[in-house]
């Protein structure tokens, strides 16, 4: 990622990754541009040289000269337009990776306060902005040559009306850019509209479900549309603004081509100019609107891209939830795990060892604790006391996706995506590697079971189609097949029943024979399979055994565990 991340940074990169097709379409627009320019010249010559004198020769000449600057200009127009194009999707598609990449990045932080909806519209509709820029600067290009093209040729034709035009077109490019700012501001404020109502939509479809059982329709639907209705009318102002900005600038080219042809019909009264000069400036005059008001939309494109830059910029400007790491972890990794007085929101000098290959139950009976305890062994966060090892070598010394490609923290909220149940079991495992022991583990057959398709049937969005069990037994099965060196599950069968659960509990330990597992979890089931339990009260570790001696001499383990 650059250094640069303001939002001039993000267009400067847009443009300049895409400096070659902008350049050919840049060149093949001006060819287009100046050949349009030549059409009216041209017809003047005809008339003066093939009309006024009649003569079928220098007709036949100047007609086939005619018909090349015809297919020079046709050939400029189509292939500049297409190399434009193909600059301003590629450089939308650039950004787009880039956000997604920072999204995605393993020390995280771009997501942070930011629904899922508002991040989408970043990533597509602000991205296509500030790429259509490329199109916009090509046809800008283009444009400028075609108004100094028209100029040079009036000047030829004469002077009075050349000059006119060299001062007016680029006092007619300053009212367009400053006309352009109160839309800058107004296409900001759509955009943050539009995210907001993107990220509203996308929270209610994702709780559907809970808003129907809680009989809620009628409160979401009143809160999106207020959203909506905020949006909408974010959008209409951003509207009027660009119709006020293309309207004023309508006008002025208007009133400037007006004047040209005031000033050609009084040269052409006076003697000064002659009939074909006329149609020359007659044509020129109706030639240079175009171009004109090109340059105008290039100014709204670029106000658009401006507020839209900015926005990308906040989003890869966003720090990290962690820093620093470089260091590759040892391979193969032992897995052995180490909290050396740990302190962090409410947890206080944690000081555990996790042997390689060792089955570990922890039971937190604060919830918060518990997710504090996760946030800290995945490096979501960095304890304000003591550290996490991995092998002896500190966490906050590994760089972050090295870290996840031996250490998996598997969290109770796991998403599933979009696809089959094989395509989710598998997102995360090794390439060749067999998924069927994960989904055996995880009792994901009597999920497939209920598919059409089995496992290469789709389960929907977040695994809409399945159960909340069926779902926390895909997630499970995806952490197994992951095949991490050190596995940490927290609370994976809470919505499963007693009979799989205690199946499940004897497919992780066979599963993970071998390998680091830890499970934060209450579940007697799992717990009774690990090899010991750790407890932790109050923040602090207060007992570590067998689960069934603890079970048999722990009043605070035996209510937290069976009540």
């Amino acid at each position: 990622m650059g250094a640069d991340m303001s939002g001039r940074g993000v267009i400067r990169r847009a443009v300049a990754g895409q400096r070659r097709d902008v350049a050919v379409g840049s060149l093949l627009g001006a060819a287009h541009q100046t050949g349009e320019a030549l059409v009216p010249v041209l017809i003047g010559l005809i008339v003066d040289r093939a009309v006024v004198r009649p003569d079928g020769g220098a007709l036949a000449l100047w007609l086939v000269v005619l018909a090349v600057v015809y297919a020079m200009l046709s050939y400029g127009f189509r292939f500049g337009a297409r190399a434009g194009e193909r600059a301003a999707e590629q450089a939308a598609h650039q950004l787009r990776l880039d956000v997604v990449r920072w999204v995605l990045a393993p020390h995280g932080g771009a997501e942070a306060g930011r629904p899922p909806g508002a991040l989408v519209n970043v990533a597509t509709e602000d991205a296509r902005r500030v790429g259509a820029l490329n199109m916009a600067l090509t046809l800008g290009i283009a444009a400028v040559v075609g108004v100094i093209a028209g100029a040079v040729l009036l000047l030829r034709a004469s002077v009075p009306l050349g000059l006119l035009v060299l001062i007016g077109a680029p006092v007619l490019m300053a009212l367009g850019h400053y006309l352009a700012r109160p839309l800058e501001h107004r296409s900001e404020a759509e955009q943050e509209r539009a995210a907001h109502a993107s990220g509203v939509a996308a929270d209610l479809v994702a709780g559907v479900r809970v808003l129907k059982g809680l009989r809620a329709e009628s409160a979401a639907v009143a809160r999106y549309r207020s959203t909506s209705q905020a949006s909408r009318e974010a959008n209409v102002r951003a509207a009027r603004a660009a119709a006020l900005q293309t309207g004023l600038m309508l006008t002025l080219t208007g009133a400037f081509i007006a004047l040209v042809a005031l000033v050609g019909g009084r040269l052409v009264l006076s003697g000064s100019i002659g009939l074909g000069a006329l149609v020359s400036a007659v044509g020129l005059a109706l030639f240079l609107p175009g171009p004109i008001a090109v340059l105008a939309w290039v100014g709204a494109e670029l106000a658009k891209a401006r507020a839209s830059a900015a926005r990308i910029a906040d989003v890869l400007a966003a720090p990290g939830e962690t820093t620093g790491g470089t260091t590759e972890p040892a391979a193969p990794s032992a897995g052995e795990l180490r909290l050396h007085g740990l302190g962090h929101a409410g947890l206080h000098g944690i000081d555990l060892t996790v042997r390689p290959g060792e089955h570990l139950g922890i039971v937190v009976t604060d919830t918060a604790h518990a997710a504090t305890l996760l946030h800290c062994l995945a490096r979501r966060c960095d304890p304000d006391r003591g550290h996490v090892e991995l092998d002896g070598t500190p966490v906050t010394e590994l760089a972050p996706a090295a870290l996840r490609s031996a250490l998996l923290v598997a969290e109770h909220d796991a998403q599933l995506f979009d696809g089959t149940l094989l395509d989710n079991v598998t997102a995360a495992a090794p390439a060749g590697a067999d998924p069927q022991p994960a989904m055996d583990a995880a009792a994901v057959d009597e999920v497939a079971a209920t598919l059409p398709g089995g496992t290469a049937g789709r389960i929907g969005e977040r695994g809409s189609s399945l159960s909340g069990g069926q779902r926390q037994r895909v997630a499970l099965a995806r952490a197994l097949a992951a095949d991490r060196p050190v596995l940490v599950v927290h609370d994976p069968t809470t919505a499963v029943d007693a009979a799989t659960e205690a199946r499940i509990a004897t497919g992780i330990r066979r599963a993970r024979t071998g390998r680091t597992t830890v499970l934060v979890t209450s579940s007697p089931a799992l717990l009774a399979a690990t090899d010991r339990v750790v407890l932790i009260d109050g923040g602090t570790i207060t007992a570590e055994a067998p689960h069934d001696d603890l079970v048999r001499d722990h009043p605070v383990y035996r209510t937290a565990v069976l009540t």
